[in-house]
């Protein structure tokens, strides 16, 4: 695939997906929200242990609610593959959220994540599959 006369390597594509990750997280220690709304397409769905699957609506007002928790995370990428415009990624992940006035928690688990590479070049986040807990 070619854009803009540059050539894009499933390494280029790889890179991109790790850097989405990394600024998801960095987005959510730094509270930033609005900003881990735009590395989601508006069609993602997130499934997760004890709860019916729910998409991007669901998830701003879940975010909405933890303003002012302290959150920070680590990220293990275990395996990437990119297949023309698609892609999965197995994850671990450790997620540490500190209410304010509340007790710290530690959560940690294995995602499955399918992103999609959108007509503009960027990855976006379209399933998530989360056995945090």
């Amino acid at each position: 695939m070619t854009t803009t006369g540059a050539i894009h390597t499933k390494h280029d594509d790889e890179q991109a997906i790790r850097a989405l990750v990394d600024k998801w997280l960095e987005s959510t220690k730094e509270g930033d929200y609005e900003t881990v709304l735009t590395l989601m397409a508006d069609d993602a769905i997130f499934m997760v242990p004890g709860r019916e699957p729910f998409g991007k609506e669901a998830f701003a007002a879940q975010s909405e609610q933890m303003k002012g928790a302290k959150i920070e995370g680590k990220s293990d990428i275990q395996e990437i593959e990119v297949i023309g415009d698609h892609a999965w990624m197995r994850n671990h992940l450790e997620v540490t959220i500190t209410p304010p006035n509340g007790q710290t928690m530690t959560r940690s688990g294995y995602t499955l994540t399918i992103l999609r590479k959108e007509a503009d070049g960027r990855w976006l986040l379209v399933r998530d599959a989360n056995l945090v807990s």
